[in-house]
């Protein structure tokens, strides 16, 4: 199982960094989730649909490999550096 990411820099990806870190739960729309990347953890939230993209369950098994089921942000953690997020989260058609 992989993971993937939303709303961040840039518009057209359907991706957003979230840049406050109160009241996390109730920033995060209806149908998307939470996840942290990079050596830095930068939160994005991204559309559920991102998890059935082969690439996003790559990296899902990547995150089960390296935490289990043990996150150390408590939500979803990436390990993998940004750009490289990024770039599966753009090369993504769903």
């Amino acid at each position: 199982m992989a993971i993937s990411m939303g709303h961040v820099l840039r518009p057209k990806l359907g991706l957003r960094r979230s840049s406050s870190r109160t009241n996390r739960e109730s920033e995060i729309p209806k149908g998307h989730l939470a996840v942290y990347v990079g050596d830095n953890k930068k939160r994005f939230v991204i559309p559920i649909s991102y998890l059935k993209d082969h690439s996003f369950q790559d990296l899902l098994s990547q995150a089960e490999e390296e935490f289990g089921f043990d996150h150390p942000m408590g939500g979803l953690t990436i390990p993998c550096v940004e750009e490289t997020f990024l770039d599966i989260i753009s090369s993504m058609r769903i």
